[in-house]
Order: C-alpha cells, then structure tokens, then sequence
C-alpha cells in the first residue's frame, strides 16, 4: 500500500536540514524499494522547507514508524507532519 509523507520544517530548520541532508539522501539510497518518489518543498527564495514522500507500507502504523528511522525526523526537523494513504490512478507508474 502507498502513503503520502507531508513534512513541515520548524522554522530555522534550514541548518538543520542541511547538517543531517548527506545522511538523509544515504537513508533514502538504502531504502529505495520503499521510498517511491521524494522531494522538498520549496519557499518563495527557492529553499528547502519541508518534505513530501511517496512510501511503500504495510499499514499506517508500519509507514510511521519507517518515516520515524529518517534521519530529518530523528533531528528533530519537522515541526509537523502527516502520513495519507494514497492509491495512484493516473499518470507514471511508481
């Protein structure tokens, strides 16, 4: 089953996000049979604010608890955050 991430940075997460980013990709990498598409959000300026992930889960629970190992979320990063589930109906195939 598929689930949408929605992550919001805290605000002044930028340095963060930038300290722990070489650890996130490598966590990405290390899981990309589960982790179908993922990306920032960007602000007006054109910087990272937050992020949105498309994600392989058993259920609700399991896709939490594998966002929960992102090395973002351990740093504490995301001020907010919400995990959908999700069917795709049109467009490339994930």
């Amino acid at each position: 089953m598929h689930f949408i991430a929605l992550c919001t940075d805290r605000p002044g997460g930028l340095d963060i996000r930038m300290q722990h980013r070489p650890e996130h990709l490598a966590w990405l990498e290390a899981n990309k049979a589960r982790v179908l598409l993922a990306g920032p959000f960007l602000d007006a300026a054109g910087n990272m604010n937050g992020s949105m992930l498309v994600i392989e889960a058993a259920d609700e629970a399991d896709a939490k608890a594998f966002l929960a190992a992102d090395p973002f979320a351990k740093a504490g990063l995301f001020s907010a955050s919400e995990v959908k589930p999700w069917r795709r109906t049109f467009g490339a195939t994930l």
